[in-house]
C-alpha cells in the first residue's frame, strides 16, 4: 500500500521541475513510510511512497517498463493485486519476462499488453496512473469499489493528481478554496461521485478510468453493477457466497509482512477471521479489538445492546487467535495531537461519528506496532443488508437516502448550531433531493422484476455506491495515516455481483438480517455470534468525552476570531453549553458539537477560503 502523486503539463517542461513534484509526494509519506521514488520525462512527473508488503526489494516505484527515453511506459501504483499470480502466468505466456516479484510489475506489463482494457483484468484495491510515453497520456484508474482513493485537478495544459486532496493542494498553483457545493459535501451525509469538496479538484469514479491527452480529458466506465437474472437455489447460493469467501479470504492473506485481522465479535468481522484463521492454521492469526476504558459500566442504548469485547473474545478462542484488545480513554480521543493528525489523515472536517475518527486512528496506531496488514468486515453490511433501514418500512418506502430518514436521521443531524441563514442558502434539502434522483437513475433494472424486489435492488444500489463511500474512506485515511494497510474481502467484486443480484427473499430466508452470509458461515463461528444482533461500531459512553467538547466549543465561542464563527448560531451554540452535562443528546446535539469543533479546526489548519 502507498500513496501516489503527480503533474502532467503539456506545455511546460515538467521534468526540470523536481521541487514541486517532490513536495507533493512527502505529503503522503504517512500512507508509505518504506521509500520515495521520483521519475520525471519531459511534460510528466511520477511520485511514489510506498509502504513494502509484496516483494520488498524489487517492487520499488515508479516503475518504467524497457523503451528508449521519451517512448517510456511509466507507473505509479498504490493498492494491492490479489489475482497478481494468474495473470502473471497468463502474461509469461505472451512472452513477457519479470525482473520482480511484485505485482506492480504484473500491473505494468498488463498494460503494455492489453492497453486501458487492463483495468477490467485486475481483482484488487487500487488507485493507479500509468504514463505512456509512446502517446504522450497519462491514464488514471481506480479499482471498482473505490477502496483506493485518487484526486485530480485539471489545468489549464494537464493535470495534476494524488491519493489525497493533500498533495494536490501542496502544488503552488492550487489552493484550499470551497464554494458552496463544496460545503454541502461537508455538511450532508450524503457522498456526490467525483465531488472532492475542494474547488476544482475531482475524485476519479470507482470503476472508470481517466485519459489525459494534449487535446483535453475523457472519463471512461470499465465496471458498474449490473442487473442479471438469479437463478441459483437457495443452497446453491449459500455455498456459492462461501466458496466466494473462502476464496476472497485467502487471495488477500498474500503478504511478505505481518498479518492481522480486526475483530469485533459481530458476524461479519468474526467470519473473516475464522476464514483467515483456517487458511494460517497451524501459525496463529493475530486479532486486535478496541474498546473503551470503563466499559465494564457498559449501558445499552438503541443502537447497542451489549458490548463486543466478550464477543470478540470468544471468537478469538474459537478460532485459536492470538487476540488484543486496544483500550482507548477519552483524554486519547480528545487529544489535540490525535485530532490533529486525524484532520491532517483526512484534510476535511470528520463531522459524523465525530469519536470514531479518532478511535479508530488509535486502533490502526496500535495495530502498526504488530503488523502490516489486516482484514477488516468493512461493507459486509451495504452487501448483506445488514443495516437497520433495510428492514424499516419506513425507510424502504422513503423518496430519499434511507440512513436520512426518521430514525437513522438522528445519527447524522449535526447541524443544528449551523446559521440558519446559512443553511437556508445552501438548501440542503434540494441538493439532496437532486443527488437522490441522480442515484436512483443509475440503477440497474432488471426487466419484469416484481416492485418490491426492485426497491430492494435500489437500496442495495444505494448503500453500495454512496453509503460505502464514507466508510472506505474513513478506513482508508485512518489506516494510511499510520502506515497500516486494511484489506475489505466483502469488498471483492465478484462477491458484490453475485450477492447484489441475489432476490432480497434470499437475504432475509431466516427472518433476520445478512441471512446469507450467516448460513454461509455457520460451521465457523460460535452461537452466540451467530445469534447476535446487528451492532456498529464502538462510541465512547464516557461522560468526559463530551465535557472535553463542550469545552473546545466554549473556547471556540470565545475567540471572535475563531475561523468556524462566522458559520455558527452563536446563541444557540451558548444555549446547548449552558444546558447541564450529561443533559446532550448523544444522537443530535453531540454530533453538533463534533461538528463545529471539527469545521474550526478544519478552516484554521487549511486556511479555507470559502466562496459562498
Amino acid at each position: 500500500m502507498c500513496g501516489i502523486a503527480g503533474w502532467v503539463a503539456f506545455d511546460r517542461e515538467v521534468g526540470q521541475e523536481a521541487a514541486e513534484i517532490t513536495a507533493m509526494t512527502r505529503t503522503l509519506v504517512c500512507r508509505g513510510p518504506d521509500a520515495e521514488g521520483i521519475w520525471t520525462s519531459r511534460h510528466v512527473a511520477l511520485g511514489h511512497r510506498r509502504l513494502a508488503v509484496i516483494d520488498v526489494e524489487g517492487g520499488r516505484q515508479p516503475m518504467v517498463g524497457e523503451a528508449r527515453d521519451e517512448d517510456r511506459v511509466a507507473l505509479t501504483f498504490c493498492g494491492e493485486i490479489y489475482n497478481f499470480p494468474e495473470l502473471r502466468t497468463e502474461l509469461v505466456s505472451h512472452g513477457h519476462v519479470f525482473r520482480t516479484r511484485s505485482d506492480t510489475e504484473v500491473v505494468l506489463r498488463a498494460y503494455l499488453q492489453w492497453g486501458h482494457g487492463f483495468a477490467e483484468r485486475l481483482n484488487g484495491m487500487f488507485a493507479l496512473a500509468v504514463w505512456d510515453g509512446r502517446t504522450q497520456e497519462l491514464t488514471l484508474v481506480r479499482d471498482r469499489m473505490g477502496v483506493k482513493p485518487l484526486y485530480y485537478y485539471p489545468t489549464r495544459d494537464g493535470v495534476l493528481f494524488g491519493s489525497e486532496p493533500k498533495a494536490v493542494l501542496a502544488h503552488p498553483s492550487v489552493s484550499a478554496r470551497v464554494d458552496a457545493d463544496g460545503l454541502r459535501e461537508v455538511l450532508d451525509m450524503v457522498r456526490s461521485p467525483e465531488a472532492a469538496v475542494y474547488s476544482g479538484m475531482y475524485e476519479v469514479r470507482p470503476g472508470h478510468y481517466i485519459r489525459i491527452r494534449r487535446g483535453g480529458l475523457t472519463k471512461h466506465r470499465y465496471w458498474a453493477l449490473e442487473a442479471r437474472e438469479h437463478t441459483d437455489d437457495l443452497d446453491t447460493t449459500v455455498g456459492t457466497v462461501r466458496d466466494l469467501l473462502e476464496d476472497t479470504v485467502a487471495r488477500q492473506l498474500v503478504s511478505d509482512v505481518p498479518l492481522s485481522s480486526l475483530l469485533s465479535g459481530g458476524l461479519d468481522s468474526s467470519a473473516v477471521a475464522a476464514l483467515a484463521a483456517r487458511h494460517l492454521d497451524p501459525s496463529p492469526l493475530r486479532s486486535f479489538s478496541v474498546d473503551f476504558s470503563g466499559a465494564g459500566d457498559f449501558r445499552p442504548d438503541a443502537v447497542r445492546g451489549a458490548a463486543d469485547a466478550p464477543y470478540a473474545r470468544e471468537v478469538a478462542r474459537h478460532v485459536g487467535a492470538d487476540h488484543t484488545e486496544v483500550l482507548l480513554d477519552s483524554g486519547e480521543l480528545l487529544d489535540p495531537a490525535v485530532r490533529a493528525a486525524v484532520l491532517r489523515a483526512t484534510d476535511l472536517p470528520p463531522a459524523y461519528w465525530g469519536d470514531m475518527w479518532p478511535s479508530l486512528y488509535l486502533l490502526f496506531k496500535a495495530v502498526r506496532r504488530h503488523t502490516t496488514v489486516a482484514l477488516s468486515g468493512e461493507a459486509a453490511d451495504e452487501l448483506f443488508g445488514g443495516y437497520q433501514w433495510f428492514h424499516n418500512p419506513g425507510a424502504v418506502e422513503a423518496d430519499t437516502f434511507p440512513w436520512l430518514t426518521s430514525g437513522s436521521a438522528r445519527y447524522f443531524g449535526g447541524l443544528r448550531l449551523l446559521d440558519r441563514g446559512l443553511v437556508e442558502k445552501l438548501d440542503l434539502a434540494g441538493h439532496r433531493r437532486a443527488r437522490y434522483a441522480e442515484a436512483i437513475a443509475e440503477v440497474p433494472v432488471l426487466p419484469g422484476e416484481d416492485p418490491a424486489e426492485r426497491r430492494m435492488r435500489q437500496m442495495s444500489h444505494l448503500n453500495l455506491t454512496r453509503f460505502v463511500r464514507t466508510l472506505l474512506d474513513r478506513k482508508d485515511r485512518m489506516s494510511m495515516a499510520v502506515g497500516l494497510e486494511v484489506r475489505v474481502p466483502f469488498c471483492d467484486h465478484r462477491l458484490v455481483e453475485y450477492v447484489f443480484n441475489t432476490p432480497w427473499a434470499m437475504k432475509t430466508f431466516d427472518g433476520r438480517e445478512k441471512s446469507l452470509l450467516r448460513a454461509a458461515t455457520a460451521d465457523l463461528l460460535p452461537q452466540s455470534v451467530l445469534q447476535r444482533v446487528k451492532t456498529p461500531y464502538p462510541t465512547t459512553q464516557d461522560p468526559a468525552y463530551e465535557a472535553g467538547l463542550r469545552a473546545e466549543l466554549a473556547e471556540v465561542l470565545r475567540d471572535r476570531n475563531a475561523p468556524v464563527r462566522a458559520l455558527l448560531d452563536v446563541e444557540r451554540a451558548t444555549a446547548l453549553l449552558a444546558r447541564p452535562q450529561g443533559s446532550v443528546s448523544r444522537a443530535y446535539d453531540r454530533g453538533s458539537l463534533e461538528l463545529a469543533v471539527w469545521l474550526n479546526r478544519w478552516l484554521g489548519a487549511y486556511d479555507v477560503t470559502l466562496e459562498l
